[in-house]
């Protein structure tokens, strides 16, 4: 009979989880443990701008997990080893068969240490193991929501707290030997075409609340990816950002309150405020200007935990 041992522990001190998402940051968490501290900066290299097919019919910019897991291995040291989808109910024994941490990407719906739990539908992905105690959560997760705030921590759930998770896929991840440094440096990959069309689809939906809710959600997003950027851009130089990103980084987050102020007004049956989709397209525009160049980086690039 198998003897289940105390899990290894994961420190959550070195990422930045404000600049992260959903699927991104527990990735994060092992790029650290397995690279050491600010490894996972790598995700913000580039600026980025693509678009997938959303379930709804309007275009998103959340990165479908096949793609996120392709660039692992390049952008965090990270290789794919086996990928499973267990049966309804069949979790907690495919976890402690396998033994040891998987990357774990189910609805957050049915994870009960977030407040999404019970109120909405969105995929989240966690680290979790078997322990002698329990079933060990990691989560480094940092968001306000709603409900209350969604924090970075460490949970040991029982097997029925797990019960609810109906569909998960379960990833076991192992360093892929290439440590990940800072080059080469930040560049812009921004498909022009696809941000007009991006807009657009937006700009001409009829539904105005619908359209205002997955905004928000988008805006969300593209703001914690320049966040994300700004910051590997500032690693690469060895310095802080410059005021000219500071400047633009604002003008994101103010973005993003406008549209939430327009979907609270058209939720509320209230005219939609002008500009919106407008505003978007502004800051999307500056992007290409403030973060146009690469930054000068050092002779001898430091490996991300030598700078932190």
């Amino acid at each position: 009979m198998a003897v289940t041992v105390e899990p290894e522990r994961f420190d959550l001190g070195s990422v930045r989880s404000a600049l992260l998402d959903r699927i991104q940051v527990n990735l994060a968490v092992l790029a650290d443990h397995h690279h050491g501290p600010g490894a996972h900066l790598r995700l913000g290299a580039a600026l980025r701008f693509r678009t997938w097919d959303g379930a709804d019919g309007l275009p998103t910019v959340d990165a479908p997990l096949p793609e996120r897991l392709a660039v692992a291995p390049k952008l965090l040291g990270l290789r794919v080893v086996r990928q499973e989808r267990p049966a309804r109910g069949e979790l907690c024994r495919a976890i402690r068969a396998a033994v040891g941490v998987r990357y774990i990407v189910a609805d957050a719906f049915q994870l009960p240490w977030l407040p999404y739990y019970g109120r909405a539908h969105t995929a989240h992905g966690f680290l979790l193991a078997a322990g002698p105690d329990g079933w060990h959560v990691t989560d480094a997760y940092l968001s306000e929501t709603p409900w209350g705030t969604a924090a970075p921590g460490h949970w040991v759930l029982s097997a029925d707290e797990l019960a609810g998770i109906e569909s998960a896929e379960v990833i076991e991840l192992a360093p892929a030997g290439v440590r990940p440094v800072a080059e080469p440096p930040p560049t812009q990959e921004v498909d022009e075409a696809a941000v007009t069309a991006y807009l657009a689809a937006y700009d001409a939906c009829a539904d105005r609340a619908r359209a205002l809710e997955r905004l928000t959600g988008e805006t969300w997003l593209l703001v914690r990816a320049r966040k994300l950027h700004a910051a590997y851009r500032a690693f690469a130089r060895r310095t802080g950002e410059t005021e000219a990103e500071r400047t633009q980084l604002r003008a994101w987050d103010e973005a993003l309150e406008w549209t939430r102020l327009a979907h609270r007004r058209v939720s509320r049956g209230r005219a939609e405020p002008p500009g919106v989709v407008d505003r978007l397209r502004a800051v999307l525009a500056a992007d290409r200007t403030v973060f146009g160049a690469a930054p000068a980086t050092p002779a001898a690039s430091p490996s991300p935990d030598e700078d932190r």
